[in-house]
């Protein structure tokens, strides 16, 4: 009897466990979205029933090409990496994502079609996930979250476009430079071919524009 007691409070407490993390990752996400817009209690109740929590372990895959994306995923903890790879097998990196970031293959998961990039986690991670068809729901019955989702699409447009614009303009090492000015946190945790395939460069010549840098620093 005493077994069956302790194996019933050990499942309890990874219960109570678990429902303590999730609150903790919802208090997260609300907090991003009111960065954005403001949400009354009502729709705070919408966004913690439609997000649910998952753990994803290192090099996990959680978007496939050939298979629809269900899931737009903010990132509570971890790093990830969205990537192709063209028909010559070269590897191209079109997005990382770390804490407080969104992560998915957005044409393929929009558009509820196949998808053509992976997304794989670089860290063991943690996410909150919501399906496609509770997104839709949520802006239907809730104006400040479809501002809020609005507003995300819009800050995605104006970034992929300033990125290609800065790709067709500027020099791989003037690339790198805005990248590591804007984004250090992310070079540092992300592996260099990645980062490499971000920058549209070799891994050897990032090598080099790294170890210029460190001599550059080291003289200053």
């Amino acid at each position: 009897m005493m077994k069956h007691c302790f194996i019933i409070d050990s499942v309890f407490t990874r219960l109570i466990i678990s429902t303590v993390d999730s609150m903790d990752t919802i208090d997260q996400l609300i907090k991003y979205i009111e960065h954005h817009v403001r949400l009354t209690e009502p729709d705070k109740i919408l966004v913690a029933e439609a997000f649910q929590l998952d753990f994803v372990k290192k090099r996990q895959q959680i978007v496939q090409p050939g298979f629809t994306p269900r899931h737009r995923n903010f990132v509570i903890k971890g790093a990830f990496r969205a990537y192709l790879i063209c028909k010559e097998g070269q590897d191209h990196t079109i997005q990382f994502a770390i804490e407080d970031w969104w992560i998915t293959d957005y044409n393929s998961y929009i558009f509820q079609e196949p998808a053509t990039m992976f997304v794989l986690a670089l860290e063991d991670s943690q996410i909150l996930k919501i399906t496609y068809e509770d997104e839709q729901r949520l802006k239907r019955e809730s104006k400040n979250l479809e501002t809020f989702f609005r507003i995300m699409a819009e800050n995605a447009a104006a970034h992929m476009q300033k990125r290609i614009i800065t790709n067709l303009t500027q020099t791989a090492e003037k690339r790198h430079q805005i990248f590591i000015e804007k984004y250090g946190a992310i070079a540092q945790r992300v592996p260099q071919y990645a980062l490499a395939s971000y920058l549209g460069m070799s891994t050897e010549y990032l090598s080099r524009l790294r170890n210029r840098r460190r001599k550059s620093k080291k003289l200053n």
